[in-house]
């Protein structure tokens, strides 16, 4: 089968590799569509596996099932977790399921950007999908960033009528501005350096769209009577994002760090001029647990948080190449769907 074997952001390579065997237990999918993840791209956190076949967002039909396999079958529409918690260990009981050891080793195999993928037994138990006919394979690659963002928002406590800030307006921004809108907040801002993304998040939901070069505090403080924001969610991973999520957050408001930052950075932290007296928070989300994919698929489904106008990209498996470029350059895009079959 064909894969699209990442060396590097800009060596992405089209090469053959058997079709995976299935055991008794598994499952094998034919991938429809496989969104590519600003992770994805994080050539930092890559460089010493590879090479490897990226794509965990991805959505297909069962081609192949395991002799001992009762729940699915071939033909099943369906969009499958990469990660997937164990349900017993001490994280998963405190309701920490991603933090679970278990799901940091789970994955299926090969990777999303190929033509078929084996999906292990735990995988199977606990991550596998069935869609709605309505669901499209395209509006089901967004299961899994939604499932992180509503983890994401539900540990940041996101209340109704809260002021938001969202600080970079990617796939990620896009999808916590329309959750956000969807829950009920108050005013949301956005900031981003690309015209073109900010055009996106004012017409996702964004009262306010901001290029982050001319963002302030005080612009901040302007523009929402005289208060910073509720919660600040950081989905941009550069410095200046970070200093300016520190500095935008209200007196007993919370800082979201969803994005990951650089390989080596650190977090500028005024201890005593943000959180000294004021009882503000910082917390962080990571990944989505089996329930959060659940409940991504049926707001999806009841078109709750529209997704289907954010994909600016469709793209064969031989333009994977391309499509990394787009997400890296991080431009005039939003979300880029690679159709493995094409």
């Amino acid at each position: 089968m064909r894969v699209a074997m990442y060396y590097a952001n800009n060596d992405v390579r089209l090469e053959e590799m058997p079709k995976p065997v299935i055991g008794d237990d598994e499952i094998l999918v034919r991938i429809e569509a496989s969104g590519i993840c600003g992770s994805d791209v994080m050539e930092w956190y890559r460089i010493h596996r590879v090479p490897l076949v990226l794509g965990h967002e991805i959505a297909g039909t069962i081609a192949e099932v395991g002799k001992n396999v009762t729940r699915f079958k071939v033909g099943d529409r369906v969009a499958v977790a990469h990660h997937v918690p164990c349900g017993e260990c001490r994280y998963c009981r405190s309701g920490h399921e991603t933090t679970c050891e278990t799901l940091r080793k789970t994955n299926f195999y090969p990777g999303g950007f190929c033509e078929y993928v084996r999906v292990p037994k735990i995988n199977v138990e606990k991550g596998v999908f069935r869609l709605p006919d309505k669901v499209s394979f395209e509006d089901a690659t967004f299961i899994e960033p939604l499932a992180c963002v509503l983890r994401g928002q539900r540990q940041a406590g996101l209340k109704k009528g809260s002021t938001v800030l969202v600080i970079g307006s990617g796939i990620s921004g896009i999808l916590h501005i329309r959750l956000a809108r969807a829950s009920g907040a108050g005013r949301i801002f956005a900031t981003d350096i690309s015209e073109f993304r900010l055009a996106f998040a004012g017409k996702s939901g964004a009262d306010h769209a901001i290029n982050a070069k001319d963002y302030a505090p005080a612009k901040l403080k302007e523009l929402n009577d005289g208060y910073l924001a509720d919660l600040v969610i950081i989905c941009a991973g550069s410095q200046g994002a970070f200093e300016q999520g520190l500095r935008s957050i209200e007196r007993g408001g919370t800082v979201l760090i969803f994005s990951a930052a650089g390989k080596d950075a650190l977090l500028p932290v005024p201890v005593n001029e943000i959180f000294w007296r004021t009882e503000a928070t910082i917390t962080s989300s990571y990944a989505g647990s089996p329930q959060d994919h659940i409940e991504a698929l049926e707001k999806i489904s009841l078109e709750k948080v529209p997704v289907y106008d954010m994909i600016t990209h469709r793209m064969a498996l031989k333009e994977t190449g391309l499509g990394f470029k787009l997400v890296a350059e991080a431009k005039d895009s939003i979300k880029v769907i690679i159709q493995p079959q094409k």
